[in-house]
């Protein structure tokens, strides 16, 4: 980083520095690592050496001590040695839509969407909309909004997949508990370098915006629909006022598409066991169960229970994430066989 050719290389600096980050908590772990060993190597020639008895009681103390954590210091560095997800520093595009259930589905992604919102603003991340269909009754039929800040792909990429809430809806006056659903897709945002799209490949569309927005949404055409005819993926952004804005977004959602599309494809090539989360199979199974009966909420590929649904819907996402971050570390710990 200080090569005076690297230095006057904005992108290059930016590139270097983000690698360093990322290599710090493995360097700092393996020196901690071989200072223990070599406290260890120390403390157990001073008991050979045959000291004083009291001496060599307290290194006996401080070497059992200091064995026990060498196993502790050991899981954290094979823990920082596991490959890490490239995308794990981007910001996120997420999508979510109401899934069965009728009307109820659609309050639950609304619900969904206010959690997740809550939870990257308490982080101090930036979070904006950039498509929403709303339903009649308060819900969201589908809403797909940025979140900005680092790590955000760290962090939300657990939530790709089925959600399943079980509770007696707004709409429901007998007092039965309802069955229904939404679905979540997490993408990580994509630079414009790192996917290249051909303009003559676009379809662009300008249309007059709906729902919520105010009345110059229906004035004027300012929304945009973009379709990308070599693969057939269409995005949408009218959430802006402005037709420019809503273009560069609805161009950020594309590249998002392209760029999960193409990751699918190199990751089958390598292992359909190492799939990634996003995008893969497994967004069509059940990934969390909310049963607000009962107050629980069960995440089905950790198998962990957690408890207190109102503050978890109010944002306090945290507990789960930092759960499913230790059951991905303890997943490719035992496909490491370590």
């Amino acid at each position: 980083m200080a090569d005076p050719e690297v230095v006057v290389n904005y992108e290059k600096v930016q590139a270097l520095a983000k690698e360093r980050a990322s290599l710090e908590e493995l360097v700092n772990i393996a020196r901690n690592y071989r200072l223990l060993l070599e406290e260890i190597a120390d403390l157990e020639a001073l008991i050979q050496e045959g000291t004083e008895p009291e001496l060599a009681q307290m290194a006996r103390e401080e070497l059992e001590s200091n064995r026990a954590f060498l196993e502790t210091v050991t899981l954290s560095l094979r823990t920082a040695l596991l490959p890490k997800n490239p995308n794990d520093q981007r910001d996120v595009i997420i999508e979510i839509r109401a899934g069965t259930g009728g009307d109820e589905a659609g309050l639950f992604a609304r619900d969904l969407y206010r959690a997740y919102s809550r939870y990257a603003q308490n982080r101090g991340w930036e979070v904006d909309v950039m498509d929403a269909n709303p339903s009649e009754v308060g819900g969201f039929n589908k809403i797909v909004f940025e979140v900005q800040g680092q790590g955000a792909f760290s962090r939300f990429k657990y939530e790709s997949g089925v959600h399943r809430v079980q509770r007696v809806p707004e709409t429901e006056a007998q007092g039965r508990i309802h069955t229904s659903t939404a679905t979540v897709a997490v993408l990580p945002e994509a630079d414009e370098v790192e996917v290249k799209v051909n303009d003559g490949d676009l379809r662009i569309d300008i249309f007059h915006a709906g729902g919520h927005g105010g009345q110059n949404v229906n004035k004027v055409a300012t929304a945009v629909r973009i379709v990308h005819e070599p693969s057939g993926v269409t995005v949408v952004c009218q959430d802006e006022r402005s037709q420019h804005k809503n273009k560069q977004r609805a161009m950020a959602m594309l590249r998002a598409r392209l760029f999960e599309a193409e990751q699918e494809r190199h990751d089958a090539e390598i292992t359909q066991a190492r799939r990634s989360q996003v995008g893969g199979a497994e967004r069509a199974e059940k990934i969390r169960t909310y049963n607000y009966p009962q107050d629980r909420v069960t995440d089905h590929r950790s198998g962990t229970t957690f408890h207190g649904i109102p503050r978890l819907m109010d944002g306090y996402w945290g507990d789960i994430i930092d759960r499913m971050v230790a059951w991905e570390e303890e997943r490719l710990l035992a496909e490491a066989g370590v």
